[in-house]
């Protein structure tokens, strides 16, 4: 199915009729399902007899919730893991069932309405399991809940003696069948730098608190560890679930060992604008604010409509790459709220409304973005979630 269909500014993927009252958008996310689908079937290819948790929190990384998560799960995704109650919510809300897990939470987080919705809980200190406990006693349901051990991360789980605290803890719970322990997880630090030595001792520790939650009585479903980079390049931490996030959507989270190609990936974003402006320039001539970039030669430049509102990086100033017409060129002065200059040389014959390609998959020489994490100083995980509400997202392919 190719049809185009545009999303909301939610990023849930509701179908927008027209793409905007205002008529043609100035820029576009276009987001490929079918490769999203393809990327998660390499996954499972990756995750051996693991199953597959696709992430698809931070509005799908950008692509979209709702659209991602149905890619993923026709992709063969078993399990859909988030960061927010919310992102679980909105989920139910549009009709996909497959086990969600969600694991950053607050106090006074609505742990009732998650466990009506058959949401997994991730649990790592007392106040959650208690409050979840609570919720679930009110609702006369067992809530499903993922015990997180910190190995290491110094960040989310319970760290060094909370372990040995919170897992008894839980357990006396599950004797009053007011929660489940059907999981322990947990994070590594450098899953992409996969001989670091911490990969090693945490894989060790992690292995340990299983082994304790085991000897405690727990009957886990599933133990997991392992993201995109863990689970593109070190098999033997997948258990039983990896999740992957920053692959589902086509990046390689180890740049520095392989491109998205070498792990058979292909980025499903392609973000794109349309020239607002085109004008002959003389030499000398500063060009956007503070004048940081000064036309050599007689030229011809091109105002882009997007800027750091929409998620473009300011200090992308003379460096971010873009393509016109098969072309590339850099951002040519520094970047604004919702726009940024392009010199396109003196043989240019670019007019308004011919499209720019800010980033896409590189199979057509057009920038990655990963070439503008680079530029940037930055990571490809930003630059794609970065992109902002105001630019629509245009679905193809996928069940629409």
């Amino acid at each position: 199915m190719t049809d185009e269909i545009h999303g909301s500014a939610d990023g849930l993927g509701r179908p927008g009729g027209a793409p905007h009252a205002a008529g043609r958008e100035t820029a576009r996310a276009t987001v490929d399902l079918d490769v999203i689908r393809r990327n998660v079937e390499v996954l499972r290819e990756h995750a051996g007899s693991a199953a597959v948790m696709a992430v698809v929190k931070a509005d799908g990384y950008g692509h979209g919730l709702v659209p991602s998560a149905r890619a993923a799960v026709s992709g063969g995704a078993s399990w859909l893991g988030v960061a927010q109650l919310s992102e679980a919510m909105a989920l139910r809300d549009n009709g996909v069932h497959a086990p969600v897990l969600s694991w950053l939470h607050v106090p006074g987080s609505d742990f009732a309405a998650a466990i009506t919705a058959d949401i997994d809980l991730s649990v790592s200190a007392l106040w959650s399991l208690a409050e979840v406990a609570d919720a679930a006693r009110a609702l006369g349901r067992t809530a499903r809940i993922h015990l997180k051990v910190d190995t290491g991360l110094g960040r989310n789980g319970a760290f060094g003696d909370d372990w040995q605290i919170l897992l008894p803890a839980a357990r006396s719970l599950e004797a009053e069948r007011l929660v489940r322990i059907v999981g322990v997880w947990s994070h590594f630090v450098y899953a992409d730098e996969p001989t670091h030595p911490t990969v090693r001792r945490q894989q060790e520790r992690f292995g340990q608190a299983v082994r304790e939650a085991e000897r405690a009585g727990c009957e886990l479903e599933v133990r997991h560890i392992a993201n995109s980079a863990a689970t593109l390049t070190n098999p033997g931490v997948a258990f039983d679930l990896v999740r992957p996030g920053l692959a589902v959507y086509g990046l390689s989270p180890v740049p520095s060992l392989g491109d998205p190609q070498s792990f058979g990936l292909t980025p499903a974003m392609t973000l794109s604008a349309d020239l607002a402006v085109t004008k002959r320039i003389p030499a000398g001539q500063g060009l956007s604010y503070g004048h940081q970039y000064v036309t050599s030669q007689d030229t011809t430049v091109g105002l882009v409509p997007i800027g750091y509102a929409d998620g473009i990086p300011r200090n992308a100033t003379n460096a971010g790459p873009v393509s016109l017409g098969g072309a590339r060129h850099t951002v040519s002065g520094r970047v604004c709220m919702d726009q940024f200059t392009v010199d396109l040389g003196p043989q240019s014959r670019a007019q308004a409304g011919d499209r720019v390609t800010l980033f896409g998959a590189g199979e057509s020489g057009e920038p990655t973005a990963e070439d503008w994490a680079r530029a940037t100083g930055t990571i490809s995980y930003e630059i794609i979630s970065r992109i902002g509400s105001r630019v629509p997202r245009v679905y193809i392919g996928g069940q629409q």
